[in-house]
């Protein structure tokens, strides 16, 4: 007798959309097949819904501890399960203090074992004040390294440049973990932010202040250093196009490299961010609609390996600042990944098992996250049931993040509705509510 039967359901696999079974034992799916024989102590019947992998996200700022008024970890995981996520990896800010040894992951994997009600992950910093914690924090399960090739606009975080990003690699790549970069030239968009950044600086100053350009030539450093220290590389919030072509010219001539992006860079242009402001601020910005097209064209041929949502949300009164360069840049949107995809991507023509695997199996994959990502037989039982073809406004009152009025998407109809969400499983989202208690747990890099 299996502990859970999930009937009828369209499951979502890396080879396609089938109406399978799944049998649960003990947390983990023991079979995925058509009309699976047997009984369970649960039987939930999925017809009319598909069954997708949980989501695994890994970029998300729940900042905890230290800043649990920007976003917290129980919202915040709260949000990814609405979302139809399972997973997810928490960058070493905004915490305060940051992660950046032994201490601060002990303090950081307290606070999500108390709060978090999905299983997750945790980067450690690269930055220049705890290079020699690099190891210490490998032993500990760090995910891999985020390091920051510009400004990240925390004091306690500072940029890893020149040799400190070449030494933070060649430790990373000793240790056997990936480094991921924020790629942008320090040197271009601080000198273009001097230039530019004055009494009466506009939204189109902060979006000249930052040009592809500047991504460009970050991405092309940090390729050179992972092709000379054997680094695995994963290149965040990639921006365009021509970023995500750099990133697969390098691994077709051998660099083990990634590239993510984000949901806000598909679904908005820099138009949006001049009409609607503050909730749209980011860093790489967003693009004109050509530059967004092509990065479309990048994530349906491959070049895109995963999408994140880079979920770096904060208080309110941070976001008015009446110069564009003093708010505080981010997008509250891990909530939303999942239906902006469908939404953007139908008209695109992003198929099911493509989506899942951006969201799902290949950010497992990449970041050796055993268990996550697919629904096959011997990972773990996580899964969203979603009507794929359900169309609705979203409301704030759905929003389950801390600051919920920060969202940009607020106001649009998406598709996608997502049904119920199980944990190794268990139900832990159903009805636009949580269920039960944090049961989240640490998931280490096999």
């Amino acid at each position: 007798m299996f502990d859970l039967i999930v009937r009828g359901g369209q499951v979502v696999t890396p080879q396609g959309v089938q109406r399978l079974d799944l049998g649960v034992e003990g947390g983990v799916l023991y079979a995925v097949s058509p009309d699976l024989a047997g009984t369970a102590r649960q039987e939930v019947d999925a017809s009319g819904l598909h069954v997708l992998p949980g989501g695994v996200d890994v970029h998300v700022h729940f900042n905890e501890p230290g800043r649990a008024d920007w976003e917290g970890l129980q919202t915040g995981s709260s949000a990814l399960l609405a979302g139809g996520g399972t997973t997810f990896a928490d960058m070493p800010l905004n915490s305060d203090p940051p992660l950046l040894d032994r201490a601060t992951f002990a303090a950081k994997l307290a606070a999500a074992g108390r709060a978090s009600h999905a299983d997750f992950a945790l980067w450690g910093g690269l930055t220049p004040v705890n290079l020699e914690h690099l190891p210490e924090l490998a032993e500990a399960g760090v995910l891999g390294f985020k390091a920051f090739m510009s400004g990240s606009g925390i004091r306690e975080f500072p940029a890893a440049h020149g040799d400190v990003l070449h030494e933070g690699m060649r430790a990373a790549a000793a240790l056997g973990l990936p480094v991921a970069v924020h790629a942008e030239s320090d040197a271009l968009t601080a000198q273009l932010q001097a230039a530019l950044d004055g009494p009466g600086a506009s939204w189109r100053e902060y979006l000249q202040s930052r040009p592809v350009r500047a991504e460009l030539d970050a991405i092309r450093e940090a390729l050179v250093l992972a092709r000379e220290t054997g680094c695995r590389l994963h290149v965040v919030h990639v921006s365009s196009g021509e970023g995500a072509a750099l990133i697969a010219q390098a691994r077709a001539e051998g660099v083990d490299v990634t590239a993510e992006t984000c949901p806000h860079y598909l679904s908005f242009t820099e138009d949006d961010l001049l009409r609607v402001g503050a909730a749209l601020k980011c860093a790489p910005p967003l693009r004109s609609a050509q530059v967004r097209d092509e990065l479309w064209a990048a994530v349906l041929d491959g070049r895109i390996d995963t999408v994140g949502s880079d979920h770096s949300p904060c208080s309110p009164d941070l976001k008015t600042a009446p110069n564009p360069f003093r708010v505080w840049g981010g997008v509250a949107g891990v909530q939303s990944t999942l239906q902006a995809m469908l939404t953007h991507g139908e008209e695109r023509g992003l198929t099911l098992p493509r989506l899942t695997q951006l969201l799902s199996s290949a950010p497992a994959r990449r970041f050796r996250l055993a268990g996550k990502g697919e629904l096959t037989a011997g990972m773990d039982a996580d899964f969203a049931l979603v009507d794929v073809e359900a169309r609705a406004e979203l409301r704030r009152e759905a929003l389950l993040n801390r600051w919920p009025q920060t969202s940009p998407y607020l106001g649009g109809t998406y598709r996608g509705q997502v049904r119920e969400v199980w944990l190794r499983g268990e139900r832990v989202f159903a009805q636009g509510q949580v269920l039960g208690a944090a049961r989240g747990r640490l998931v280490r890099p096999a």
